[in-house]
Formats: C-alpha cells, sequence, structure tokens
C-alpha cells in the first residue's frame, strides 16, 4: 500500500501540476515526508517552515490583523498560509499546517488544536481570497504523535482536493504509466 506522500506525487506527477508546503507546528515534517518518496523534484517546488507568528505575515503573505486577533493557529490563517506559499512558490497547490503541539496552549488554543488547509487551482478561478479547503482537527496524543498526524491528516486533505480536481484524463495517463488496470 502507497503511503500518502507517494500517491501525492504520483497523482501531481500525472498531472504535471507543483506542490508548496507552509508549516508551522509540523516544522518540516510535511516536505520531509514528500521528498522521501522518489520522483518528488519533479513535483515539489519546496516549502516555508514560518514557525514565529510574524514570519507567517512576512512570507506567507498572512493578514497581520487577522494574525493580531485570532493568533495564528486559526482556520483562516491556515487557508491564507496554503494561498500564500502556493504564490510564493509558483506552485499550482499549496498545502498548510498551523496548530499546537504541546506541551503548553497557544494564542488561547489547548494542546492537540490542528488547522491544515489546501489551496489549489479551483481556488484561484473562482476567485476566493485564501481560498480552497480548511479542516479542523483536535488531535490526541504526545507532541510526536499530534506532529505526525498533522502530517498525515494534510497529505489526505490534498488527496481528496485532487481526487475532487479528476477530469477523468489522469487516470487514462496513470493506467498507460502502469501497464494496465
Amino acid at each position: 500500500m502507497n503511503s500518502p506522500a507517494t500517491d501525492v506525487v504520483r497523482l501531481l506527477t500525472v498531472r504535471e501540476q507543483t506542490l508548496a508546503v507552509a508549516e508551522s507546528l509540523t516544522g518540516g515534517l510535511v516536505a520531509a515526508e514528500i521528498t522521501t518518496v522518489p520522483g518528488a523534484s519533479k513535483v515539489f517546488r519546496g516549502s516555508v517552515t514560518a514557525y514565529a507568528t510574524d514570519l507567517k505575515h512576512g512570507l506567507l503573505a498572512v493578514d497581520a490583523e487577522l494574525l493580531a486577533a485570532r493568533g495564528a493557529v486559526d482556520a483562516q490563517v491556515a487557508a491564507q498560509m496554503a494561498a500564500g506559499v502556493r504564490k510564493a512558490l509558483n506552485a499550482d497547490w499549496g498545502i498548510a499546517t498551523t496548530g499546537v503541539a504541546g506541551p503548553d496552549p497557544q494564542d488561547g488554543q489547548p494542546v492537540g488544536t490542528v488547522f491544515v488547509a489546501v489551496d489549489g487551482p479551483s481556488g484561484a478561478e473562482s476567485g476566493s481570497a485564501g481560498g480552497g479547503k480548511v479542516e479542523a482537527l483536535r488531535l490526541n496524543g504526545d507532541r510526536a504523535e499530534i506532529r505526525r498526524e498533522s502530517v498525515r491528516s494534510v497529505l489526505a486533505l490534498l488527496l481528496t482536493e485532487l481526487a475532487g480536481e479528476h477530469t477523468g484524463n489522469e487516470r487514462a495517463q496513470d493506467t498507460e504509466q502502469n501497464g494496465g488496470f
């Protein structure tokens, strides 16, 4: 069975699309997971690990007033991070993670509060600012478990969005590539 990262790289390769990653609580783990996949260099543009709140604004264009009002652990912040990294790194898709891995609460949010987001081509075409999809998670476990589950969750969300963008053409191409059904 393929890992989610393997499936992401395969689907993006078939579509000739690219990916950029914005991370906070995962600290580079999403990018590391993707780059373990052979052939990732065909689709992976790069990543921004914006751990400090001011970097989310400075590097990823997250609204400063939003950060001041709600803090970094917020659904809208995650959406803007995904859109911001997509634009900054000139990728077809952007994904983002923000949340509280622990041991202490942050921005009034308890440990295990995580937001993962995806921004892709349909978000841009529909004209939605910070478009795409955001998922709110309430995770249990220690710091390492919360971070691991955040990586798994953002990749799963991206796979769901990629499936929703299915044009029918990539299945034919994928079948050819793999020599059958």
